[in-house]
């Protein structure tokens, strides 16, 4: 039996040793590194399955060893799960380990040398110029004919979320949590708080802007209500508009527009980041603007503006 095992059941506590370690886990995740509410539920899920795995199969979750933890991933890999989900699933065991032996809470780390199968390279999916004008264009035709001031609100909220997102590719959490002093119309910029509440400031264009100023101006005092906080985009009921009303309005506003099932919001994040660099901006903008914090990140991005690297090497290249 592992060391935290013996010490949970001297002190009486309820609950296996694995599930009052990994409480402690996601209360480090959620309240020290500020890890979003989505990001905590998948570390959950995914440390819950290991576990479960390993009551199966007759192992302490606990002390593993390397050979538990590769039966582990040749498990996920016969039962069919995709790379990405083996090296996710891995992920989170070596931030789980690495934590609680940090802390002398197990005897060793066995996952901090193994390494998971090679991810498939997947392109990001982004939205043709024709496809985002019928996007853009969906609310604000809606709302033109409304005569029920509540529905032309939505219109108005839903036209300023979609201008929001694809103005300055800000993730879909991004854009539910957006709160009013955040916004600066004058200044043409909105300060957002990204993955582990690291905050950026990012210039959004006039389009943007009057859609926001419109539906603060003609649409959030109809959906406000009852309730009181300064959220920007409120739900019907005058709550946070969540992200996953957000999904389902993106779900409806690709079916008027034709695109049923194609894309989902995060693809408006994909195709701000490719049309800015084949407009023209620099990788390390795009890197600040999108909020990661690795280059490598946003250069799978150069792989879909091909005419932007052409002219890059006609500037940079002697012989062009």
């Amino acid at each position: 039996m592992s060391a935290i095992g013996k010490s949970f059941e001297e002190q009486g506590l309820e609950g296996s040793p694995m599930d009052e370690l990994l409480a402690a886990y996601l209360d480090v995740l959620t309240f020290e590194r500020n890890l979003s509410g989505n990001t905590v539920k998948a570390y959950r899920e995914d440390l819950q399955e290991y576990a479960a795995w390993a009551g199966r199969q007759g192992i302490d979750p606990l002390c593993p060893a390397k050979r538990g933890v590769r039966m582990y991933l040749a498990y996920l890999d016969q039962a069919g799960y995709t790379r990405r989900t083996a090296n996710r699933r891995l992920s989170a065991l070596k931030g789980f380990f690495s934590w609680a032996c940090a802390r002398g809470l197990v005897e060793a780390d066995p996952v901090s040398s193994l390494h998971g199968p090679k991810n498939e390279k997947h392109l990001p999916k982004v939205i043709p110029p024709a496809g985002m004008e019928q996007i853009l264009a969906i609310h604000a035709q809606l709302a033109e004919g409304e005569q029920d001031p509540l529905q032309r609100a939505c219109e108005l909220r839903d036209q300023a979320v979609l201008e929001t997102m694809y103005a300055c590719g800000a993730r879909i959490s991004e854009a539910s949590s957006l709160i009013l002093e955040n916004v600066d119309l004058k200044g043409g910029q909105l300060r957002l708080f990204g993955k582990g509440a690291k905050e950026r400031i990012v210039p959004i264009h006039g389009l943007a802007c009057a859609a926001l100023s419109r539906y603060l101006a003609e649409g959030r005092t109809s959906l406000e209500g009852q309730a009181s906080g300064s959220w920007v985009f409120l739900s019907r009921r005058g709550m946070r508009y969540s992200e996953d009303a957000i999904r389902q309005m993106f779900k409806r506003t690709l079916g008027l527009a034709g695109l049923d099932g194609i894309y989902t919001p995060h693809d408006l994040r994909h195709t701000f980041a490719t049309d800015v660099l084949a407009g023209g901006a620099d990788l390390r903008s795009v890197q600040e603007m999108l909020g990661h914090a690795s280059l490598s990140t946003t250069q799978i991005y150069t792989h879909l503006t091909p005419e932007r690297l052409q002219e890059a090497k006609k500037l940079a290249h002697p012989r062009g």
